[in-house]
């Protein structure tokens, strides 16, 4: 029996190149997908590596090529994804790329059926996202102290980013002329390209006026574009960096939890539906497409009324 070791060695290997039959068939959905329906080179590139790995198991199973696919190549290929341990969310992730390559063969007409639809994903529940409490998120903005440029730089970054609830990617990504100070707001430019304006909080508004005018002077090099938060080399601030700085402001707080990056996200987004705020207004902030996937703050915040109850009311106190 493989190891998780294992399978995470074999899962990071080269991939051979796509078998005859289905190679064409994805670059020229990969290419619909970002020209036409505006999705992200690293959406794009994910659908590509689920769709490259399907390819490979598929043609040893007998199938020659996307238009030759049928129901019984397919449940094979759920199963073995299932037996190789691959989680319910990556089994989903999976059969979600091929099923829209799939419908994507039936409009250009180069499929009759659509040898997806009968198909069942995986059933899971979808973890609750953790969430930082407000003490907690307090004890991680007072984190960075001092007056040199990296710890004003840190402070405007950790206000702007949980007064926002940003992706990790578009904080790094910002500009100098995304941010109204004077009105008050960032514009974001998210998956798919959609753009969105998000309000900025008084405290994250103050934090990134400081670093303007006093920190990110000092950081600035000669080929310094209008990147927003800069590195060390005055460039834009990387993911890498961005993680290492959460984890590191975490542990001095004193934090417990294992806090990442995306946790002031979430905390975000369940930090205003705790205080009242509509959780379409809240969709709008995030950048979601669907409600449905704000919804899981909700799920949250009932989690936490929960706990509450049952640790401090009288007749439902745990021990």
């Amino acid at each position: 029996m493989k190891t998780g070791r294992d399978q995470r060695r074999q899962r990071d290997e080269p991939m051979p190149p796509v078998p005859a039959g289905f190679a064409d068939d994805i670059d020229a959905y990969l290419s619909y997908v970002e020209l036409e329906k505006g999705l992200s080179r690293n959406t794009a590139k994910s659908y590509e590596n689920d769709l490259r790995q399907a390819a490979h198991f598929l043609k040893k199973h007998g199938a020659r090529g996307w238009t030759t696919l049928n129901v019984k190549h397919l449940t094979a290929w759920l199963h073995w994804l299932s037996d190789e341990g691959f989680s319910e969310s990556s089994q989903a992730r999976k059969l979600t790329a091929v099923r829209m390559l799939c419908r994507h063969l039936v409009r250009e007409h180069r499929r009759k059926d659509d040898p997806t639809e009968l198909l069942q994903g995986p059933k899971f529940r979808r973890k609750l996202p953790q969430t930082l409490s407000a003490g907690e998120m307090e004890k991680l903005l007072a984190a960075p102290s001092g007056g040199d440029a990296y710890a004003i730089r840190d402070r405007a970054m950790l206000e702007l980013f949980y007064s926002s609830g940003l992706r990790i990617s578009e904080l790094c990504g910002l500009s100098l002329q995304q941010i109204d100070l004077e009105h008050g707001f960032v514009r974001v430019f998210g998956k798919g390209s959609k753009e969105r304006v998000v309000p900025l909080g008084a405290k994250a508004r103050d934090a990134v006026q400081v670093y303007l005018v006093s920190g990110r002077p000092r950081l600035v090099k000669p080929r310094t574009g209008s990147e927003l938060f800069l590195s060390e080399r005055g460039k834009a601030i990387s993911r890498k960096t961005l993680w290492y700085i959460v984890k590191k402001y975490a542990a001095r707080a004193g934090l417990e939890k294992s806090v990442k990056p995306h946790l002031l996200r979430h905390s975000f987004a369940t930090h205003l539906l705790g205080g009242g705020a509509d959780l379409r207004a809240i969709q709008e902030m995030l950048g979601h497409a669907s409600i449905g996937t704000t919804q899981i703050y909700t799920a949250v915040e009932n989690s936490r009324l929960l706990d509450q109850h049952a640790k401090f009311h009288p007749r439902n106190r745990r021990k």
